[in-house]
């Protein structure tokens, strides 16, 4: 079955997560990913990515309601070519999840968000951007979140931070562009668990 297979209401995806992980599994029954977690993986940025995965929760949450006891989305890969590898330390579960629990995004389009950036609809949009702020004398299209002078400008941060939601519309099913998300992992979705070899 493929990802755009519409026959079926199941898809398969394989995350790669810490191979502790595995204890989550036994002792909770489920696998969920949590603060600690984060702070654990992102270490001196984790705040920054914390701050921004936040916005994603909230924003996904609309899309696929997040169950009681969740915190962050476990992240997905759609296809096993571009599917990150185990390896000593982690291993990837491979699972059938359904249709119904998967939140698609853009990963060219996450990356806008990482960096703070307007999420374009199309190139005549960009360029309308970009005249537009040249014109109000901005140099670049990077101060408007962060950065000492960005509580000058409430009203451009809310136009990119709005543009964010654009990071759920899959302009091209593209296996190296999109990701999936899902709430957790639960002992019937798993199909395998591959491990570093």
């Amino acid at each position: 079955m493929t990802i755009k297979d519409k026959t079926s209401n199941k898809v398969t995806l394989w995350t790669r997560q810490d191979i502790k992980s595995l204890n989550d599994l036994e002792s909770n029954g489920v696998i969920r990913i949590r603060r600690k977690h984060l702070e654990e993986k992102f270490e001196e940025i984790a705040d920054y990515i914390i701050n921004l995965y936040s916005w994603f929760v909230d924003a996904a949450d609309k899309i696929v309601p997040k169950p009681k006891g969740a915190e962050f989305p476990v992240w997905c890969s759609i296809s096993e070519e571009n599917m990150l590898r185990p390896t000593i330390d982690t291993v990837v579960y491979v699972l059938e999840v359904d249709r119904s629990e998967i939140i698609y995004f853009d990963g060219m389009k996450w990356d806008y968000v990482l960096n703070h950036l307007y999420i374009p609809r199309d190139e005549r949009d960009q360029e309308e951007y970009m005249k537009d702020i040249r014109k109000k004398g901005f140099k670049d299209a990077f101060s408007f979140i962060d950065g000492a002078t960005a509580h000058f400008y409430p009203e451009e941060k809310k136009r990119v931070m709005d543009s964010w939601v654009r990071v759920f519309e899959i302009d091209e099913w593209n296996i190296f562009r999109i990701q999936a998300n899902i709430w957790e992992v639960r002992p019937e979705m798993i199909k395998d668990i591959l491990h570093y070899e």
